[in-house]
């Protein structure tokens, strides 16, 4: 069947009339293909778009690490700003957009790999589009130079600690001592093997080694830097997926903040932004996981400089700091996961403080969050959008908060 690309959908594929989704395809191309289901699986680009461009990746036909490669930059840029403006107008909300901000190739500094043993060798890469299969990704345009160097002692792990056929998990993240990997799917720990991933560690210059929910090495400890502090996250840890990204994402929440002497700052994860608003502001950091602030907190008393940070263990989802107890703060910073924080935005909006500023990684959660605070009275001053996931359909976002007549 033939069909032409209406737009594209929420994940990077092209959707034509009737719902069906064309992966790697672009609004205007005219494609052809079999339907299976509500899906072309392996579509022909009839009437290709002026937007389509060559991957840059020789492994993006087959790779599912990236999906929107055959696109030009200039075109997903406009596409990630049109998807926040589209969240914002179902909202009824418009705003001053800033110029989107975009990480490099080759920027990526924390990555989920996958891992399989077959009989002659580790394939270690990313999975197949819609695959359990594991494409190897050497000269990966994507990745941090880093990561990319790891990719031996990875392979050894893999070939040291996983069963045969059998696919592990590794979240590697690039740190200041060398790379952090966490795996999962591995083979039970024993002393043999124990003994073998020790060797691969010190070998292959892996700062720390966490298998399972064991820290079974550690040469060096994993730090990054969040203004004047070093912290080491525990394994597994949040980070901003590029250093370019966490840094406009943190330009804009400095920014909103202002000239705020004290901060709270929720989902405050290891300190990407308490820390460095800390050199000049007072900050109460709030977050579910204790290990992470206890992290954040020994970087904070490690660093010269900064101003007083107090933290707090607490699920926000079930338990949102209330509006009387946000009485006090100059400022909000306010960083949910995906499914927004609807319960404690109700109580920023009850609070009425001077200035929110929230960052989000799902603009739809983001607009929903941002209607319930113009509700009650505070203006959407600016948005600023970040794309520190070349390549990809996700879309990060920076807006300050004002309440109108402060």
């Amino acid at each position: 069947m033939r069909l032409t690309i209406e737009r594209l959908g929420h994940l990077g594929d092209g959707i034509a009339p009737g719902a069906v989704y064309v992966p790697r395809a672009l609004p205007g191309e005219e494609v052809e293909g079999d339907r299976v289901g509500d899906t072309i699986p392996a579509p022909q680009i009839v009437t290709p778009s002026p937007d389509r461009v060559a991957p840059p990746c020789p492994h993006y036909a087959s790779c599912g690490g990236c999906a929107l490669q055959h696109a030009s930059d200039r075109f997903v840029a406009d596409w990630k700003v049109g998807v926040v403006r589209a969240a914002l107008d179902a909202q009824g909300l418009s705003t001053l957009f800033r110029p989107i901000l975009t990480s490099p190739p080759q920027s990526r500094r924390r990555a989920a790999l996958a891992g399989r043993r077959t009989k002659k060798t580790v394939i270690l890469g990313f999975h197949g589009r819609a695959s359990d299969s594991v494409v190897a990704v050497p000269g990966c345009r994507l990745l941090h130079p880093g990561l990319m160097a790891a990719f031996p002692a990875l392979q050894a792990l893999v070939a040291a600690g996983s069963s045969r056929n059998g696919i592990v998990s590794l979240t590697v993240t690039h740190s200041d001592a060398g790379p952090d990997v966490a795996v999962t799917g591995g083979k039970p720990l024993d002393g043999a093997l124990r003994l073998s991933l020790a060797q691969v560690v010190e070998a292959g210059g892996i700062a720390r080694l966490t298998w399972g929910d064991e820290v079974v090495a550690l040469r060096r400890p994993p730090g990054q830097h969040f203004g004047a502090a070093r912290v080491v996250p525990p394994p597994g840890a949040f980070l901003q997926a590029t250093a370019e990204g966490e840094a406009a994402l943190l330009d804009a929440v400095t920014e909103a903040v202002g000239d705020a002497r004290r901060v709270a700052d929720l989902f405050a994860g290891c300190g990407t932004f308490t820390l460095p608003l800390a050199a000049r502001a007072e900050v109460h950091a709030i977050e579910g996981e204790a290990a992470m602030l206890a992290a954040l907190d020994r970087g904070w008393r490690g660093a010269e400089g900064l101003k007083r940070v107090t933290t707090e263990t607490r699920d926000l989802f079930r338990r949102p700091l209330l509006a009387e107890e946000l009485k006090g703060f100059d400022a909000i910073v306010i960083d949910p996961p995906r499914a927004g924080a609807e319960a404690q935005v109700a109580e920023l909006a009850r609070a009425a403080l001077p200035v929110i500023a929230m960052v989000s990684c799902n603009p739809v959660t983001f607009a929903r969050d941002a209607r319930r605070l113009a509700d009650s009275g505070y203006r959407l001053d600016w948005v600023q959008v970040v794309d520190q996931f070349r390549w990809s359909a996700h879309v990060e976002v920076a807006a300050r908060f004002t309440l109108i007549g402060r």
